[in-house]
């Protein structure tokens, strides 16, 4: 089939999806849809807003020069959409994008369908003009609830994969139905999105030889279809995970557990943030420090230099340290002060 703004097709495998003859891993279009700038979505409803004033008079005047005209805003609307991430990897009929209006008026048997309330044309036409105005707020809706998702049930997850996600997700989907249940006196959240399947044999992009069987997925929007690719990322242990330097989403694949991504980080110029994160990390939670988490942490250094030295064994290693903290949380709850604290750690 060919692709459209509002009908494209995916090939799926099992741990990535194939476009236009490449390989991505799941969940790395989501990814980057997070990280998109909210004015480049400003910029995409204006234009949308300024392209559907004209429909109207368009479909009034019936002319070659009303058409071009409201094409002429439609394209301003494509030259932003198109350089999205999805779209600018998706091999589509741009022809077709740019002269969509003066090719329909062009085509008086297809012209006189849209001009018909009744007809399937004329239906077809509506629901892409509704899908061009509801676009913005797709994607916005899509970006609030991932980024709330991963922000409260994701980020404090201590060992990542498809199994710990899964749990997180969990919790999530009842939170989502109680409050649903408050709410409006229904358990109706759910996370489905129509779309056609099929299943075919291919050419594997990368690996020579290889043949495999992958599932043709086609969507109508591309919120459908970044759902889609989000949750298939999970189940395969892929989540985008905020970086901790500098705030950009990053896709984390299975297998890893990192809270940094691998861009340049702000600032520098070729070290990344998982580089520098670290420490930056230590040397501000240094300068925020408690006077017990100080002498903590002297206590830690020094018995771990006395354990790499061998001067203690592994078990004494542990003790030792099991009773720094012991007397750590001792001094937080107010039941050691910092001079009995210091000199207890020293005597360790």
């Amino acid at each position: 089939m060919g692709n459209y703004f509002d009908s494209f097709s995916v090939l799926f495998g099992k741990q990535e999806l194939f476009l236009n003859g490449r390989s991505y891993p799941l969940g790395q279009f989501a990814t980057d849809f997070l990280n998109l700038d909210e004015r480049e979505l400003s910029e995409i409803e204006q234009r949308i807003g300024a392209f559907l004033s004209t429909v109207l008079p368009f479909m009034q005047e019936k002319t070659d020069s009303a058409a071009a005209s409201s094409q002429e805003k439609l394209n301003t609307v494509w030259d932003l959409i198109f350089q999205l991430p999805f779209y600018r990897e998706l091999s589509m009929d741009l022809e077709f994008a740019y002269q969509l209006l003066t090719i329909m008026i062009g085509d008086h048997e297809a012209w006189a369908e849209v001009l018909d309330v009744n007809s399937e044309g004329h239906a077809a036409f509506e629901k892409f003009l509704n899908g061009l105005e509801y676009f913005p707020e797709s994607l916005r809706n899509f970006r609030g609830q991932v980024k709330g998702m991963l922000e409260f049930y994701f980020e404090p997850i201590k060992r990542r994969g498809a199994d710990a996600y899964a749990a997180a997700y969990a919790q999530y989907f009842s939170d989502m139905r109680v409050a649903g249940a408050m709410l409006f006196d229904a358990n109706d959240f759910e996370q489905s999105f129509p779309v056609q399947v099929k299943f075919v044999p291919m050419k594997h992009p990368t690996e020579d030889g290889k043949v495999i069987l992958a599932e043709q997925a086609e969507f109508t929007y591309l919120s459908h279809f970044l759902y889609t690719d989000f949750y298939r990322g999970l189940r395969v242990g892929n989540a985008p995970r905020r970086c901790h330097n500098c705030g950009r989403y990053f896709l984390l694949t299975e297998g890893y557990n990192t809270c940094y991504c691998n861009n340049i980080a702000p600032g520098e110029t070729e070290r990344t943030c998982r580089k520098v994160g670290a420490h930056r990390k230590e040397a501000r939670e240094r300068a925020f420090a408690t006077p017990a988490q100080k002498e903590y942490a002297k206590a830690y250094n020094r018995l771990k230099m006395r354990k790499q030295r061998r001067k203690i064994s592994a078990d004494e290693w542990n003790a030792a340290v099991a009773k720094a903290q012991e007397l750590k949380a001792q001094n937080e709850r107010g039941e050691l002060s910092d001079e009995d604290l210091r000199r207890q750690l020293k005597a360790l």
